[in-house]
């Protein structure tokens, strides 16, 4: 269970893991409270960098506080992800912090790329969450289609909404769709026409970044207030 290590200040916290201990960061919803998404980062990111930020703003102005936090190798300036397991740690430990600060009355987990996937190993373990946003999934590494990220896909039972674009080099859509023919768990994928790894687009597709940004940030906030309507059981 996290520990308080101080008093909430600007949104930042220092969240205990284990004998060790990590930065994040809490951006209130505006206008609005009850909703939190605990919002992972991905191996190659930050809690602070760009693609994090302008996310958790977006949800922030749709009445959803985020959470954004580094995995402890992050934390020490490593660019080397953390096994998973210490990687479900962390998470873990910045959800109680979340419960112990906030009693949010939804909370969601979830992230970009690697950090979505940490979350989806714990909601296959049956983690206490209402719902998994999973922001660009890496399926496979790129180039690699055989070596699939999906064994624990079937297992998760907490709803999903996932989104990718339909030229991410880490999900190739037609294996993608093959996969959610064993998921039982109500899942909706939502293909991002033209978008990469990054949610970048091409000018010839007609939008640019922050169209798609505000159209995937519409489509979470839906998702939620339709979470949010059905029974407690069902969830």
């Amino acid at each position: 269970m996290a520990t308080r290590e101080r008093q909430r200040t600007d949104g930042e916290w220092r969240v205990r893991v284990g004998a060790e201990e990590t930065s994040a960061i809490y951006d209130p919803a505006v206008g609005a409270e009850g909703v939190i998404f605990v919002f992972a980062h991905g191996a190659g990111g930050n809690m602070n960098d760009r693609a994090v930020v302008a996310t958790s703003r977006a949800l922030n102005e749709r009445g959803i506080g985020t959470i954004r936090f580094n995995f402890l190798y992050r934390e020490k300036k490593s660019g080397r992800p953390d096994p998973m397991p210490k990687l479900r740690d962390a998470f873990t430990a910045v959800v109680d912090r979340a419960r112990a600060e906030i009693a949010p009355r939804t909370l969601l987990i979830g992230g970009r790329s690697m950090g979505g996937r940490a979350a989806s190993m714990l909601a296959s373990d049956g983690f206490d969450a209402a719902g998994l946003v999973l922001l660009a999934y890496p399926l496979h590494p790129p180039g690699k289609t055989d070596q699939l990220r999906d064994a624990h896909l079937p297992s998760i039972r907490m709803p999903v909404i996932c989104f990718n674009g339909t030229r991410d080099p880490f999900c190739t859509p037609s294996l993608m769709e093959e996969v959610l023919k064993r998921v039982t768990t109500n899942w909706e994928m939502h293909w991002v026409e033209g978008a990469d790894h990054s949610f970048h687009v091409l000018k010839s597709s007609g939008k640019t970044d922050t169209q798609v940004l505000d159209q995937m940030s519409d489509t979470i906030r839906d998702w939620v207030e339709r979470l949010e309507r059905r029974p407690t059981d069902d969830r």
